[in-house]
């Protein structure tokens, strides 16, 4: 856990009630349609996060850590969907909120991490530390 990123997941405020209805949704698969999906890479560099967030841009997005976790949350926002003069035959599209959150490893530069959103994909940097390496320290004789 100390070399990767994994998910947080904070559940000490959730009631037995929250708790079995998240449950159910899951099983009936319908939940995971609430988080956007995630891909997270390593490489010898850094990490990479890639959200998919199709109806999002970059101002409904927030992105910030706290320690050691980084929390990602998003809204849609559905108030310019109403335009005078027009009515709703058929609204399937919704209000959407999420947020996401993961435990960060030891050795990330949290103050370098950045954030690109391009097509409905947010992409999160998290850069590493460099590793310190050892420094020879030359013995001398005093003679």
């Amino acid at each position: 856990m100390a070399n990767e990123i994994s998910r947080y997941n904070d559940r000490r405020n959730v009631s037995v009630f929250d708790d079995f209805f998240d449950s159910m949704l899951n099983a009936w698969g319908s939940y995971s349609a609430k988080v956007p999906a995630v891909d997270v890479e390593e490489t010898q560099d850094e990490f990479i996060i890639k959200a998919e967030l199709p109806g999002f841009d970059e101002n409904n997005v927030k992105i910030y850590v706290e320690k050691h976790v980084l929390h990602i949350s998003g809204e849609t926002d559905d108030k310019n969907d109403e335009k005078e003069g027009r009515k709703y035959l058929v609204k399937e599209r919704r209000h959407t909120s999420f947020s996401r959150s993961f435990s960060l490893p030891d050795g990330l530069d949290e103050s370098a991490i950045s954030a690109a959103f391009e097509n409905g994909i947010l992409t999160v940097t998290l850069p590493k530390m460099p590793e310190e390496k050892p420094r020879h320290i030359e013995v001398k004789i005093n003679k």
